[in-house]
């Protein structure tokens, strides 16, 4: 997915452009007005990418027509709660490392902090892009959207950020349905079939489709700007999508995955050894190591210069980007604006022991002093995690989970396939986790496939 990073990114600000959501050949027709992107290729991206949802069918009822779908704009990204109440240093040597949520005032994301249209300063920051949050965002690959684009995204994802609607006032026959609070209700009186997408009515129906007198006060009140309040019977309907997927949807592939196959993207064992019989009708890559790194230049996969270079710089789960002189960015996976991809033989968990040069997946998290720690080994206080890199290699590749669970010491975690983190659900903190090859020289590839 990686290749396709600016793609995603343009697609992304295009959704959060529209309202957080668009029909997918209309996403479609507006990308190609930016970019070269086949049919083939957006279908893939829609259904694969974890940045999107699709909701298939009208409101997500079940059809399979592309024109009967819709496309949402989705992040695991978050607001940080402690950091707007008590405060949060982030500096990761509380229990919960550090704080991979973001530290922004929620009334800036409103649109209407008091504070920051005054000579008195807000004592919450107003910068996306100061140390902490650039980095979350770069990690997450969306540090080039604009602060609109980037607020919307939060405001249909983030569920502590917008009132709830008011499921009473979707009961009864008043004005205000059964709500007993009426016009002094803190949650959003909307029609709940609208927000669902499946109201029979239309414009006949008794309840609101959009925000009341009442509803603009309220939310006025809460600190959303009147562009915002005019948006969210959309933002609504996103996020009952999102909701409903989170709920009952756990099939998504995690990003890092690159499956074992025979399609000739994986390099082949035995080639390396100079023993593949098959020779050039053998459907595994031929290549004399056990990586390769190959930029796209538009026309066809050519090989980077400094291949083992790279490599070197990829197995170290600290670095973001190899040290060369047109450095390849990990995250986006590209190199300035060219598509970047790694190919490599099979993962060593899945042959036996007497197979060589398979590639050993090792996985990392990050810990309390910003180091990266393996699982399975010793961290600063003496302590180890159950699961070990080749457990999580295992689980990893058997696609039957998407969360494992993870015991170090008195504490317990969960580690998520999905977006790479580690979190503690006792106090709602994360950690990263990252999945690097262990390095291989040429030398050791030699030496190794002469035996």
């Amino acid at each position: 997915m990686s290749a396709f990073s600016r793609e995603i990114l343009l697609a992304t600000s295009l959704l959060c452009g529209s309202s957080g959501a668009m029909q997918p050949l209309q996403l479609h027709r507006k990308l190609l007005q930016r970019c070269s992107i086949s049919e083939e290729e957006f279908i893939f991206i829609i259904q694969r990418c974890p940045r999107f949802l699709l909701v298939r069918g009208p409101a997500g009822g079940g059809g399979e027509r592309l024109e009967d779908c819709m496309v949402v704009a989705k992040t695991s990204l978050r607001l940080c709660g402690r950091y707007g109440r008590e405060g949060c240093r982030g500096s990761g040597r509380d229990e919960g490392g550090d704080c991979q949520q973001l530290h922004l005032c929620k009334f800036f994301i409103y649109g209407n902090c008091r504070f920051g249209k005054g000579r008195k300063s807000c004592k919450f920051s107003h910068d996306i892009h100061s140390d902490h949050n650039y980095q979350l965002l770069r990690e997450l690959t969306l540090h080039e959207l604009s602060e609109d684009d980037l607020f919307l995204l939060l405001l249909q994802n983030d569920p502590t950020l917008l009132p709830e609607v008011c499921l009473h006032y979707n009961k009864g026959s008043g004005p205000h349905g059964s709500c007993t609070f009426q016009e002094k209700c803190t949650k959003v009186h909307l029609c709940q079939h609208f927000v669902q997408g499946d109201c029979l009515f239309g414009l006949k129906c008794k309840r609101q489709h959009a925000i009341d007198q009442h509803g603009r006060r309220m939310l006025e009140d809460r600190g959303l700007s009147g562009d915002i309040i005019q948006e969210l019977p959309f933002i609504y309907r996103n996020v009952h999508h999102l909701s409903a997927a989170a709920a009952t949807d756990d099939r998504s592939t995690p990003a890092e995955k690159l499956p074992d196959s025979d399609d000739g993207t994986s390099i082949c064992l035995h080639f390396i050894r100079n023993s593949c019989k098959f020779q050039n009708e053998c459907r595994r890559l031929h290549f004399h190591l056990p990586y390769k790194w190959e930029v796209f230049d538009g026309l066809t996969w050519t090989d980077l210069q400094h291949m083992e270079d790279i490599e070197r710089d990829f197995c170290d789960p600290s670095k973001t980007q190899s040290c060369s002189d047109r450095p390849v960015d990990f995250l986006t996976m590209r190199q300035e604006l060219r598509p970047v991809r790694r190919l490599s033989t099979i993962s060593s968990v899945t042959k036996p022991p007497h197979y060589i040069l398979t590639t050993q997946w090792l996985w990392y998290y990050k810990g309390d002093q910003g180091n990266w720690v393996e699982y399975g080994q010793l961290d600063e206080k003496q302590r180890r995690t159950s699961a070990t890199s080749r457990t999580l290699e295992e689980a990893f590749l058997s696609g039957r989970t998407s969360e494992v669970k993870v015991v170090k010491g008195q504490r317990q975690y969960v580690l998520s396939f999905k977006d790479m983190y580690q979190r503690n659900p006792k106090h709602n903190t994360k950690r990263r986790v990252r999945r690097r090859p262990r390095f291989v020289s040429r030398a050791e590839v030699q030496e190794q496939a002469a035996q």
